[in-house]
């Protein structure tokens, strides 16, 4: 595999990207400048109303360009506004607050091993680290004291949503349920076709998944990035944090086709019928680098979402570290954060000066690519991983968000046939993750199926298993079967761990053994095994036919069968997705103060499209308050 089909980036998606939005982006930044002493006038007004912007940002003095935050006698002064919002100052304020060496000192705390992961050792500075951890203690009552949202939000304006995710088909498949409940509509004992929400939701997300997101009736949007080129760069760094020299330009080229799409994915029309669109509120996972810079050029809400967490407690690490001290679990994702932010700062700067005519964030700024500040929801179920008691009002975990793809699945007549002819098989897939050898792979599947005496499924997935001449009678190699139809037909499953495969499977009730490549998938190794779901979580470099023998027998065991539909019964009365709604509702600001949408060009809209927008025109009251 050559060098340059490992950075290829999608060709196809940016150069619709510069051709089609060049031309109104370059309008759009001209307005920005033009009218930048009103943004300025008002910036600091908006920011605390919305609760979006980058207040604890420290930009550079360039120019005459405002500051957002202004340095007196070496100490950091804060917006009124931002105080108002809390009773006393966050922990990621306080740590801004370092000198330039302290912060280099919490950097050496961190060791990036080859794998990628981030080794974090709390005694090669003990006193800073006893001061950082005062932080730690403060953030539950501090957290717990704000009064940024209320208990809860019976209403919400009509809005145009666009969502922006990075990753993999299973990063985006929770989303693509979120905005299919965003933009649902019923009708009324009236018989007048209201909004139940119906905002208008755009999707957007890597070009790859064109197909997968219109096919469920949401607007597509391409982001830049090769999904495939990043599952293949997280996979040999073991994460987002690139583990050598030469990984560096890979993850700087992905990156910077992301960042580059972002803005034309907020503001320009449609790429097929040409309907204009700008958003008013921002939906994002955190791997979409640039989403709280975005926010604060177009003054918009922005919250996030994920599969996994991001958001400091000293209950757990963060994913993408390793720390044998419990102690410095909530240091973790300060490094981790400071770690990603300073890989990006470069990229990140020259895409507000140039793009958003925004200032520069100063090289020490300390905590820019934290998410502390805004409404996040985690996508996962409260019974697998309770909500940490440190996490304030801010977060909610909201439960998994299911698309249901299942039940219009209509599956192969021999695949039918196979399953019918034996006991449940078990089920063998590593979905996006690309393998060095996935012949080898294959026949220690095949073998330890010999060996347990069982039946089982080899998903193909892009890792290209089940590629082995022969197959024998008690396997079946499989492509494309959605997993919420899959998994009930299976007695037990081993996968790579990644959160919407974990999800699904636990719904259906199945044993599992996670083998996992890199980041997350090893926090849900973890959290299956600590539950008695499976067994330890077998690394895909430690993969072998012992240990794959001993999971099947493991998972086979009746008591973890019950433990595992005992977490089904409790996931089956959630819904996540209804839940994750709620939540972005309920975390809008009070006031908005959101641009106008764009006038809509109504000869491309379809009849029901132009009852819609009519109706939103004539709609002065928020949407569900009739």
């Amino acid at each position: 595999m050559g060098h340059d089909e490992l950075v290829t980036v999608d060709n196809v998606s940016r150069y619709e990207l510069e051709s089609t939005s060049s031309e109104k982006e370059e309008n759009w930044s001209e307005n920005l400048e033009q009218n930048s002493s009103d943004v300025n006038s008002t910036s600091s007004e908006v920011n605390s109303t919305l609760g979006v912007g980058l207040d604890h940002f420290i930009p550079e003095p360039v120019g005459t360009e405002s500051n957002l935050l202004v340095a007196a006698d070496n100490e950091i002064l804060f917006p009124k506004s931002m105080m108002e919002f809390w009773d006393s100052p966050r922990q990621d304020l306080i740590v801004d607050r370092l000198s330039e060496c302290e912060k280099q000192k919490l950097l050496n705390l961190a060791k990036i091993q080859n794998d990628g992961t981030v080794d974090v050792d709390l005694e090669k500075d003990a006193s800073l680290v006893s001061e950082l951890l005062k932080f730690q203690s403060s953030e539950e009552s501090t957290t717990m004291s704000a009064s940024v949202v209320s208990e809860s939000k019976k209403s919400a304006p009509w809005l145009q949503i666009v969502m922006l995710v990075v990753g993999t088909r299973g990063d985006v498949q929770p989303f693509l349920a979120m905005a299919k409940k965003l933009q649902a509509c019923f009708f009324t004992e009236l018989s007048l076709l209201l909004q139940d929400y119906g905002h208008r939701v755009r999707l957007a997300t890597h070009a790859d998944f064109d197909t997968f997101v219109k096919s469920a009736g949401v607007d597509f949007y391409p982001l830049g990035g090769d999904p495939r080129a990043l599952a293949r760069y997280m996979v040999r760094n073991k994460g987002i944090i690139p583990s050598g020299p030469t990984e560096i330009s890979i993850q700087r080229k992905q990156l910077k086709a992301i960042i580059d799409s972002l803005l034309p994915a907020c503001i320009e029309p449609d790429l097929e019928t040409g309907i204009p669109f700008r958003a008013q509120a921002i939906i994002a996972n955190p791997t979409a680098c640039g989403h709280t810079h975005i926010a604060e050029a177009l003054g918009v809400p922005l919250h996030i979402f994920f599969t996994m967490p991001w958001t400091p407690t000293y209950e757990f690490s963060h994913p993408l570290a390793r720390v044998p001290q419990s102690a410095g679990y909530w240091l973790s994702y300060i490094i981790v954060d400071v770690l990603i932010w300073w890989g990006i700062r470069g990229l990140i700067n020259d895409f507000r000066k140039r793009k958003l005519k925004l200032a520069p964030i100063a090289y020490f700024s300390m905590y820019s690519g934290s998410i502390t500040h805004l409404p996040t929801g985690y996508m996962w179920s409260p019974h697998v991983v309770p909500k940490p008691t440190d996490w304030g009002p801010l977060v909610d975990v909201v439960g998994y968000c299911f698309l249901n793809l299942g039940s219009k699945y209509q599956p192969q007549e021999d695949f039918v046939r196979w399953i019918q002819k034996g006991q449940k098989p078990l089920y063998f897939g590593f979905g996006s993750m690309p393998l060095d050898d996935p012949k080898r792979t294959t026949d220690i599947i095949v073998e330890a199926l010999k060996d347990t005496g069982q039946r089982g499924i080899i998903d193909r997935g892009w890792g290209n298993l089940g590629n082995s001449a022969e197959v024998p009678e008690n396997v079946f190699v499989l492509e494309e079967c959605p997993h919420d139809w899959l998994f009930p037909q299976c007695s037990a499953l081993v996968h790579h761990g990644g959160a919407g495969t974990t999800a699904t499977g636990l719904k259906a009730g199945c044993p599992t053994t996670i083998v996992p490549f890199f980041g997350d998938q090893f926090f849900w190794g973890d959290r299956i095994y600590q539950r008695g779901l499976g067994p330890v979580p077998i690394p895909i470099s430690e993969l072998s036919l012992e240990n794959l023998t001993n999971a099947i027998k493991f998972m086979l065991q009746p008591e973890v069968k019950s433990q595992a539909m005992a977490i089904a019964k409790l996931i089956e009365n959630e819904d996540g997705v209804t839940a994750a709604v709620d939540a972005f509702h309920r975390h809008l600001p009070p006031e908005l103060p959101l641009p106008t949408p764009s006038p809509v060009v109504e000869d491309h809209a379809n009849p029901l499209q132009w009852f819609f927008l009519q109706l939103a025109k004539l709609c002065t009251l928020p949407c569900g308050s009739v």
